[in-house]
């Protein structure tokens, strides 16, 4: 079965941050003008804000120390914030988004031949962005009407924005979740594609109760041999007794000396060690990864820098569908929960 690369661009670097509570203004980079409800939060998490009517804002970073800011707003590309210093007022700005003239624009309206070729390209984003598994069949769009695709006048790509956040309703793991769309392109013939963004978890359903159990089992099913929990098993040093293993191109078998650069207590590397294959005994499933840095920053939560990672095979395979806020925490769950 032929592999298909990957590169996630949903994650930057991370500083530490010094006090609890930030301050600041989010401004058009083109006017200068105030952007009033932009969302201000931490990528892959519950944690977030709005800023005001005069762009201002205030946000609380006592539980996100290691991760970097980001600020999204409607018809701008999203912006991320690492030194989260005390002593600075942080004034913020927005680069808004623009079509390119020699591209060719497709919305949700059009002839029927354009309608045909957008529900077609629609398939090929789900498939992509939601993914395929099993939890990929319960979530939707909703509103994807607001997905715009931008096509050249030749060859096979496709590339897509939308000035909205995407609203995603997971049915199978009980999230309700905003993905700010930056940029997402195709190759369809070499099957290879990337997106980057940043996502932010709005409701879990879980406390509703009706379905907590069923929820439970299947987020424990999503964690377990995810890149989430990869990491933070690598962070933990546990790679052996969680049934990992890291084997590099000339199959020597790698231990957590090899593959990690301690930085402090908040942040860690994962070495550059050439082309590697990681092993996960509970479904015996196998990952490739190449990294295109000397070192790919990483820490406790499972937050990794994702421009520095090419993923094939298992891992590759779990895309937003399978994606669980940083504040998740494992637990065991019992068999006759499913």
């Amino acid at each position: 079965m032929k592999k298909i690369a990957l590169v996630f661009v949903l994650l930057s670097f991370c500083t530490i941050a010094y006090n609890q509570i930030i301050k600041g203004i989010i401004q058009d980079q083109t006017t200068n003008r105030p952007i009033n409800f932009a969302t201000v939060y931490f990528n892959g998490t519950f944690v977030g804000t709005y800023s005001d009517q005069n762009g201002n804002f205030e946000i609380d970073i006592s539980k996100n120390k290691s991760m970097p800011l980001v600020v999204s707003a409607l018809g701008y590309y999203s912006a991320t914030v690492s030194d989260l210093s005390s002593n600075k007022y942080f004034r913020i700005y927005l680069k808004p988004k623009i079509f390119e003239l020699n591209e060719v624009i497709i919305s949700a309206k059009g002839s029927s031949r354009v309608k045909r070729e957008r529900r077609e390209n629609l398939k090929y984003f789900r498939d992509v962005f939601i993914g395929t598994t099993s939890n990929a069949q319960k979530c939707e769009i909703t509103n994807e009407d607001d997905i715009i695709f931008k096509y050249k006048s030749f060859g096979d790509t496709i590339t897509a924005s939308s000035l909205k956040p995407l609203l995603i309703e997971n049915n199978a793991l009980g999230y309700k979740i905003y993905f700010y769309l930056d940029e997402f392109k195709l190759l369809k013939r070499q099957k290879l594609f990337s997106y980057s963004g940043n996502i932010i978890f709005l409701d879990d359903l879980a406390i509703l109760g009706e379905y907590t159990k069923r929820f439970e089992r299947r987020r424990e099913d999503a964690f377990l041999g995810s890149r989430m929990h990869f990491f933070r098993t690598l962070w933990e040093n546990k790679l052996d007794s969680s049934g990992y293993s890291v084997i590099d191109k000339y199959s020597n078998k790698l231990n957590c000396d090899d593959l990690i650069i301690q930085a402090d207590s908040l942040t860690k590397y994962l070495k550059n060690k050439g082309p590697m294959t990681i092993s996960y005994s509970a479904n015996a499933s196998k990952t490739f990864i190449t990294l295109s840095k000397d070192s790919v920053y990483f820490n406790e939560s499972g937050n990794f820098d994702g421009l520095g990672i090419i993923w094939e095979g298992e891992m590759a395979v779990q895309r937003i569908a399978d994606q669980l806020p940083y504040e998740y925490s494992y637990r065991k769950i019992s068999a006759d929960t499913h």
